[in-house]
């Protein structure tokens, strides 16, 4: 048996609540993807100290080499900029959502979102549940001139 879900306004008051901590918690996903970016340098400027004086110290064990490090420099390279991305990409998707604007570029970057595990799963998900209703469709209809988001 279907159940429905009440008058609209309660629909309503419910999806702004929704719409409310989605936003908040792409504010946390920004901050996360922040926080990584800024790992992921303190991590490299440490591995390639270490690497550089057990370089210097020119002991009699093998040292690696050049192109084993240019496989570590693009690894930092493609996670700092995928991290850096998703934290620019969670920021503006918090603010849109906040806002009610943009509502595919919202979906886009909860698709995005379900490539981090687990958190980002999870957000991105529930993103994609709230923002496919109804519902919350005619909350980001465009107001005027009839533009499409």
């Amino acid at each position: 048996m279907v159940e429905e879900l009440g008058p609209p306004r309660e629909q309503s008051a419910t999806d702004k609540q929704h719409l409310g901590l989605l936003s908040v918690f792409h504010f946390v996903g920004a901050g996360l993807g922040g926080l990584g970016v800024i790992f992921l340098g303190l991590h490299y400027v440490l591995m390639s100290s270490v690497m550089h004086k057990a370089a210097a110290l020119n002991t009699t064990a093998e040292v690696p080499p050049d192109a084993f490090f240019d496989i570590f420099r693009w690894f930092y390279l493609v996670m700092g900029t995928w991290l850096g991305s998703s934290c620019v990409l969670n920021l503006l998707a918090g603010l849109y959502l906040r806002a009610r604007k943009h509502r595919r570029f919202c979906i886009v970057v909860a698709a995005l979102n379900c490539l981090h595990m687990p958190f980002g799963t999870i957000l991105g998900i529930f993103t994609i549940v709230v923002l496919v209703r109804d519902s919350v469709r005619t909350m980001f209809a465009p107001r005027s001139y009839g533009v499409e988001d």
